[in-house]
């Protein structure tokens, strides 16, 4: 099974988002339809069920790529690839006019609040989170479909 490594490097990376997308897009769904949550959710889920599956399956196939050249540990590189959707989804959240930039911190929907310090926290436990998804969910299934051993 060594033919198209790079598309089983894709199924492999979309596989364990998808998954967390789809538990987080039914607890917003209930959010906002049974429990009446004010907010217009329904705007903010279509980035993360978008792109985040396909930025997994991408970034897997570029760690493919570059295993063949360079090792880097595959929990290292998928630690990195925070530093590419949080600026991403700055901008669109920005531009979109989700979010707003203030002194205290960020606004989103013009409501809630997160300041500063906490992203400060949240940020590098997310890096944490995305290091051990990558070394132990991906890399299971990148050994378990062959790629990248």
């Amino acid at each position: 099974m060594k033919q198209h490594p790079f598309l089983r490097a894709y199924l492999a990376g979309i596989a364990v988002p998808t998954v967390f997308v789809l538990v987080a897009f039914s607890v917003f769904c209930v959010a906002r339809f049974v429990y009446q949550v004010p907010l217009p959710i329904e705007r903010v889920i279509v980035f993360p069920l978008a792109l985040i599956p396909n930025a997994f399956g991408a970034w897997n196939m570029l760690f493919v790529a570059l295993h063949r050249r360079r090792y880097l540990p595959l929990g290292i590189h998928g630690a990195l690839l925070p530093f590419i959707i949080a600026p991403t989804g700055f901008l669109i959240a920005t531009s979109l006019g989700f979010l707003a930039t203030s002194e205290q911190g960020l606004v989103w929907f013009g409501t809630i609040r997160i300041d500063y310090s906490h992203l400060a926290i949240v940020f590098p436990t997310v890096l944490v989170v995305y290091y051990l998804v990558w070394k132990y969910l991906v890399g299971f299934l990148n050994e378990l479909l062959g790629v990248a051993a």
